[in-house]
């Protein structure tokens, strides 16, 4: 669906949500009922009657606009195809993981190795791929959620696993401010089991809670964070190997 006919979508969401009808927009946009219906129908409505029916509402253009964007779906899990093809080329991977952390065009550019046309054109394979909607000055639009999942054993874990895991963890003393990691290890029954994977969820919600409400800060002021969480049944090989 195209940005305008989302936001007049959301509108008339709105509209119908508070019990307003035509005759109140009407009223308020001094117009007859019959040319409100049509402008609903047309979508072409000009920033000042958009403002209007914001006012009505109660809204700013921003929160209608924001309230349209969070209708779009989704994607919560990217297939075996879309991992594969982000595995098999690693600057198209570089520039999937700046875009879904909302790094603009220019700041990839200033930061890496690609120029302005190899950066585009990775842009447009993600754009294809489903995972963001490039849009008019190369504005990038996120097309999957915050928090959503690879694919368990899939491509991108495999990545990690084989290319990633070592240099996370062996990369840091992990002492420096910003920097933490705990090791405990317990006996726990299936139901303390299941508590914990429930706060591991919810720390994994609060991340991508915080991720999104940096986004309107400079992007200067902000820095890139790796959070790794990891929970199974585990023995160390020294001890495995003296098992009976």
């Amino acid at each position: 669906m195209a940005e305008a006919a989302r936001l007049i979508a959301t509108i008339k969401k709105e509209l119908k949500s508070q019990g307003l009808t035509y005759r109140d927009v009407a009223r308020a946009l001094r117009l007859s009922e019959g040319s409100v219906k049509r402008l609903l129908a047309s979508g072409r409505f000009s920033i000042d009657r958009l403002i209007q029916l914001g006012g009505l509402l109660g809204l700013t253009l921003a929160e209608l606009a924001h309230m349209a964007s969070a209708d779009v779906p989704r994607l919560s899990q990217l297939t075996e195809e879309q991992e594969g093809a982000l595995t098999a080329d690693s600057s198209l991977l570089l520039v999937a993981v700046c875009a879904l952390n909302h790094w603009t065009l220019p700041h990839i550019v200033s930061a890496y190795h690609l120029s302005e046309a190899q950066c585009l054109k990775r842009l447009l394979h993600l754009d294809r791929l489903g995972l963001i909607a490039l849009l008019p000055g190369n504005r990038i639009r996120v097309t999957v959620t915050r928090d959503f999942d690879w694919l368990p054993n899939g491509p991108i874990q495999r990545f990690f696993r084989e290319q990633g895991q070592d240099d996370f963890l062996k990369g840091s003393d992990f002492a420096a401010p910003g920097e933490a990691m705990a090791f405990v290890s317990a006996m726990l029954d299936e139901s303390s089991l299941a508590l914990v994977q429930a706060e591991l969820r919810s720390l994994r919600r609060k991340f991508a809670e915080l991720h999104e409400a940096c986004l309107a800060l400079p992007f200067g002021r902000k820095r890139g964070v790796g959070l790794l969480m990891a929970m199974r049944e585990w023995e160390p090989s020294a001890f495995r190997h003296l098992r009976r």
